[in-house]
């Protein structure tokens, strides 16, 4: 028979009407909010696969050009903050829909962008209307979804996002190759426009959500909690490394392919994201990569095999490159699905905020990743791209380890008092 204690968990788990894998509900919501991912970075990196286009067409450098990337991501990092306590008071989905539709109607402005100045303007608006919705999505799905099933569900997030990246940059650069990258970035919007009215039909209301008051004294105790804490300090900064190097990578590397040897065009070289394909395996799989070798086990295996990608990219034959790009999306999204998701674990109060300031140092990550890359690119070539990379990758390592060495510390200071 089962015993007291089986039956109070099984009372305890039907009680429960959070969300999980086939309940009414959780279909819509994962399909809603993989429709959000995907439009979040197809807007987010519209303009990173034309970059070599925009500067041919305003006689810009890499570096200069890269802007147009890193504005958007270093503007989401410093709203994501502020727009996440905003959804504290009116809830997760109103900021969602509203930072959303924002991003889409800025979207359809990007394409008449007059020069390189006024592009960077509008990105960095866009940048900061989409801050709205990485943290609530995830404090959304913490409060909806069942602990068990969280990090299935923000794997396919995550997945999102890949498939978002990927999608944004195929078509971005075929259409652009035919009729020029303002044509590129329009068709981005339209289909962020489709996917923005696909979120707000599916996604079902919050049941779970408290509206707290907007107290900034209140907030900042909670960030500062937050950044006290030395676990969800360590996932922030590995979340940053780990973007740093993807940042870094995808916003050279049309550069090196459009050069000798390669010599590739433009719509080529928008196809080479459909390595992003990989990233939505990766990440949807981190779930079972944590449950087979544990949250530390699943960053060493990530970070080891966004290293060896790394090393695969400095290649001059195209098919390593590519696979190094495999490897490196791999590593990535693997990565970031298990880092975010310990942070929404991690936290347990102000989740919002938790993800808010993963989200921030995530995309700082971002924007400093494209620069630094940019301007390595333009001093080192390719192989300077890769030791931005490299450095950040053996940052991540040794955050990891710092963080086992901490945990068996704190083992071994509680093992007297338990005995």
């Amino acid at each position: 028979m089962p015993s007291a204690s089986t039956k109070a968990a099984a009372t305890t788990a039907s009680a429960d009407t959070r969300l999980s894998p086939g309940a009414p509900g959780y279909r819509r919501m994962s399909l809603a909010l993989f429709a959000a991912g995907l439009a979040t970075f197809a807007l987010l990196y519209s303009t990173q696969a034309l970059l070599p286009a925009i500067s041919a067409e305003f006689g810009a450098t890499a570096s200069a050009a890269s802007w147009t990337v890193s504005a958007a991501t270093g503007a989401l990092a410093l709203c994501v903050l502020p727009l996440s306590a905003l959804s504290e008071r009116f809830g997760r989905r109103a900021m969602m829909t509203a930072s959303l539709s924002v991003a889409v109607a800025v979207a359809l402005l990007v394409p008449l962008a007059p020069n390189l100045e006024s592009l960077i303007a509008l990105r960095a608006v866009q940048g900061a209307a989409l801050a709205g919705l990485p943290a609530s999505a995830m404090a959304y799905l913490a409060e909806e979804v069942r602990p068990r099933a969280l990090i299935a569900a923000i794997g396919l997030f995550v997945a999102g996002n890949s498939i978002g990246g990927m999608s944004g940059r195929l078509v971005t650069g075929w259409v652009a190759q035919l009729w020029g990258w303002r044509a590129g970035l329009a068709a981005v919007g339209l289909t962020s426009l489709a996917c923005a009215l696909a979120f707000r039909a599916l996604l079902p209301k919050a049941r779970h959500f408290t509206p707290g008051t907007l107290n900034p004294k209140a907030l900042a105790r909670t960030v500062r909690g937050h950044l006290a804490d030395p676990l969800l300090m360590r996932l922030y900064v590995i979340g940053a490394l780990f973007m740093t190097v993807f940042g870094a990578v995808y916003t050279v590397i049309g550069y090196r392919l459009v050069e000798a040897p390669f010599s590739l065009p433009q719509g080529v070289i928008g196809s080479i994201f459909l390595v992003y394909l990989v990233g939505t395996v990766s990440s949807a799989a981190a779930g079972r990569l944590v449950g087979r070798t544990g949250r530390r086990g699943a960053l060493y295996l990530a970070v080891s095999t966004t290293a060896v990608g790394l090393l695969f990219s400095l290649s001059d034959s195209l098919a390593l490159v590519l696979a190094g790009l495999v490897l490196i999306t791999a590593g990535f999204f693997a990565g970031h699905a298990v880092a975010s998701s310990s942070v929404s674990r991690t936290a347990k109060t102000g989740r919002a905020q938790a993800s808010a300031l993963y989200q921030s140092a995530y995309y700082l990550g971002s924007s400093a990743g494209g620069t630094l890359g940019a301007m390595a690119f333009h001093a080192g070539g390719w192989a300077g791209t890769v030791l931005i990379g490299l450095v950040a990758v053996l940052g991540v390592v040794s955050v990891t380890l710092y963080g086992s060495h901490s945990a068996r510390v704190e083992a071994r200071r509680l093992r007297p008092a338990a005995a």
